[in-house]
C-alpha cells in the first residue's frame, strides 16, 4: 500500500472538470485508489463519492493506492495532481 498527501491549491478546489480528469486517471490502474478528506474517505474511480467531499483550497488531501499496478498510479495522480489541482 502506498499513500501521499496534498495540499490543493487550486482556487475553486476539486470542482467537475479536473475531477472528472482525475477520475478517468484513476480508472486506467486496476489498484484501489481512495481519496480522504476529514475523516470522509471515497473512491476516486467514482465522480460523485469525489465531488461529495467538497474539497476546496488549501485542504489537505490523502490519497491510498492498494494492488498490483499501485507504483504505476501512485506516479500518475501525484502528477496529475501537482500539474491540475
Amino acid at each position: 500500500m502506498k499513500e501521499f498527501k496534498y495540499v490543493i491549491t487550486d482556487p475553486e478546489g476539486i470542482h467537475a472538470r479536473p475531477a472528472g480528469e482525475l477520475i478517468k486517471t484513476a480508472k486506467s490502474f486496476k489498484c484501489s485508489i481512495k481519496i480522504a478528506k476529514d475523516g470522509k474517505e471515497a473512491d476516486c474511480k467514482k465522480i460523485f463519492a469525489v465531488m461529495g467531499l467538497g474539497v476546496k483550497k488549501d485542504m489537505e488531501v490523502t490519497f491510498t493506492f492498494d494492488g498490483e499496478d499501485e507504483d504505476a498510479a501512485y506516479e500518475a495522480v501525484s502528477e496529475f495532481m501537482k500539474a491540475n489541482l
